[in-house]
């Protein structure tokens, strides 16, 4: 059983109990300490990726709540006892490591591969079940070049539609489809198409669409991008063509399906004193997310609410919410938004509340006790300010920034390393000068000061304020790689940006077509999708 009080770094639990967990709705949270790259090649399904060298800053927003049962595994490496260590050392007294790490787990449960795998799982299960409307990417492009009467709306991040999209595409994240909706399309004749990279935004805003009844024809754009570009269709990229925000009426139209749909899923929406009441439950975790699109949060924001795009948080859940069997409470400032993202959030088998967006947020929300930020000192006596680090002799800088970072620009000769190998790598390293550690922002080399240390006999350093530092005084940046460590800290998407193999587009297509017979052997999920049985 998972206890409280402090850890010793000897306790463990079995696989068992921590599925007991999600198959009870127990608060739990089952960390995968290893790199992303490895987390991605095979992982239990709601495990989080938070590697030993990130802990300090990944895990408070993850796991707010300090009494929550916490597992960390690895795949042998020994990453383990370490992050254990510097869990309990953040504040959390209720830490284990799993039995048998990796290995032991797949022994009892499935294993998946890929990143987000909730949300997609969760995805091609609505497909299944709800038969989501889409058209293969022929036919969609044969709409396109041959009626004038349809849009085309990409659910991703701005970012992404940017780098590439399909003909005639708006940006249109998935969190905003029915809040714009009426927006992009006034007319009932028109028809919507909606896609994504792949596949999950794709389904999940083609069948936001069709759950809140919308007059329009709605169509998933088969496989999205992906679909499009192994069908040898051509993308476009550059595009910034954007859905503009409704207007009052237009909104209001837009909340009236919202309102509906959340009803009859069963979405609770609660006032301020209720969402007083729940904050005040100290011994569950509770996320306070603002689904609004990042420009409106830009622009104000209840500082206790974190941004949570909605579209976003459907489709990465474990990238806001780690704790599984956690509480939620969604903000928005029209009533459309935060009612669709819930709706998702509930049949994912989550815990989730809607903000009346007719009552005023309180000024302070009570949070049980959190665990420590990471912060860095500026009377450390291992931090260096970049004007030292210049008149350093013989000085090794190693970038512990994560590797696209590091390729984009970093300190003149620096190093690229793992952080979870980094006390290993280190013993490498040729030369007798001091060794820096540096980041972008200071951060993480900070927190991987002391076990860099006890690695080697060198004098080790950080840079303060890390690489961001660096070039606020007009030091200039290069970028010439050196790995020290294999870049295995981020998983390269085959359906994120161009150029992507063919075979690994086909092969990521067919795995997620796969998930729903995965999930069903698994047995663990606890997902449910509401089928629409409304009176017309």
């Amino acid at each position: 059983m998972l206890t409280h009080g402090q850890p010793n770094m000897t306790k463990t639990t079995t696989p068992q109990e921590v599925r007991r967990h999600w198959t009870n709705g127990l608060e739990i949270a089952l960390l995968d300490v290893r790199e992303e790259g490895p987390y991605a090649e095979a992982h239990p399904l709601f495990a989080l990726t938070v590697p030993v060298s990130e802990v300090e800053r990944k895990l408070p927003a993850l796991v707010p709540r300090l009494s929550v049962p916490i597992v960390v595994y690895d795949n042998g490496e020994g990453y383990v006892e370490r992050a254990a260590r510097r869990i309990a050392a953040l504040g959390y007294g209720n830490v284990r490591i799993l039995e048998g790490g990796l290995a032991g787990y797949a022994s009892v449960g499935e294993i998946y591969r890929d990143v987000n795998v909730p949300s997609k799982a969760f995805g091609e299960l609505v497909e299944a079940i709800r038969a989501t409307p889409s058209l293969a990417p022929r036919d969609v492009k044969q709409l396109i070049d041959s009626n004038s009467d349809v849009v085309v709306l990409d659910t991703r991040r701005f970012e992404e539609y940017n780098t590439m999209s399909i003909p005639r595409g708006r940006s249109c994240p998935g969190g905003e489809l029915l809040y714009r909706i009426f927006a992009a399309a006034p007319s009932p004749d028109t028809t919507v198409v909606v896609h994504c990279a792949g596949r999950t935004r794709s389904l999940l805003g083609t069948q936001s669409l069709v759950n809140a009844s919308i007059p329009n024809r709605v169509v998933a754009l088969r496989d999205g991008t992906i679909g499009w570009t192994l069908d040898g269709l051509q993308l476009d990229t550059g595009k910034t063509e954007q859905v503009p925000l409704p207007s009052e009426d237009v909104a209001r139209r837009a909340r009236s399906y919202a309102v509906s749909w959340a009803e009859h899923v069963g979405v609770p929406v609660v006032r301020a004193d209720q969402l007083l009441a729940l904050a005040a439950q100290h011994d569950r975790t509770l996320y306070l997310l603002d689904v609004r699109d990042p420009s409106e949060y830009a622009q104000g924001h209840h500082t206790q609410f974190a941004s949570a795009p909605g579209g976003q948080l459907v489709q990465a859940t474990d990238e806001w919410i780690g704790v599984r069997g956690a509480r939620a409470v969604l903000y928005d400032t029209d009533g459309v938004r935060a009612r669709m993202a819930a709706t998702w959030l509930l049949q994912l088998g989550w815990e989730v509340y809607v903000f009346d967006y007719e009552d005023t947020l309180p000024e302070s929300i009570p949070r049980p006790d959190a665990p420590s930020r990471p912060s860095v000192s500026s009377s450390s006596p291992y931090g260096i300010a970049p004007a030292d680090l210049r008149e350093l002799e013989n000085a090794t800088v190693i970038d512990l920034a994560r590797s696209p970072a590091y390729r984009k620009g970093h300190v003149p000769g620096a190093w690229h390393a793992s952080g979870p190998e980094l006390a290993r790598d280190l013993k490498t390293v040729k030369g007798e000068g001091p060794i820096v550690l540096t980041c972008p922002d200071g951060l993480v080399a900070a927190a991987n000061v002391d076990d860099a240390r006890k690695a080697v006999s060198r004098r080790v350093l950080y840079l303060e304020g890390g690489t961001a530092a660096w070039t606020a005084v007009n030091q200039p940046l290069e970028t010439e790689v050196r790995w020290l460590s294999k870049p295995v800290d981020v998983y390269k998407r085959p359906y994120e940006g161009t150029g992507n193999d063919r075979e690994a587009m086909e092969a990521y297509i067919q795995w997620e077509h796969e998930l729903v017979a995965q999930l069903a052997n698994d047995g663990v999920a606890q997902f449910h999708v509401v089928r629409d049985n409304r009176k017309a």
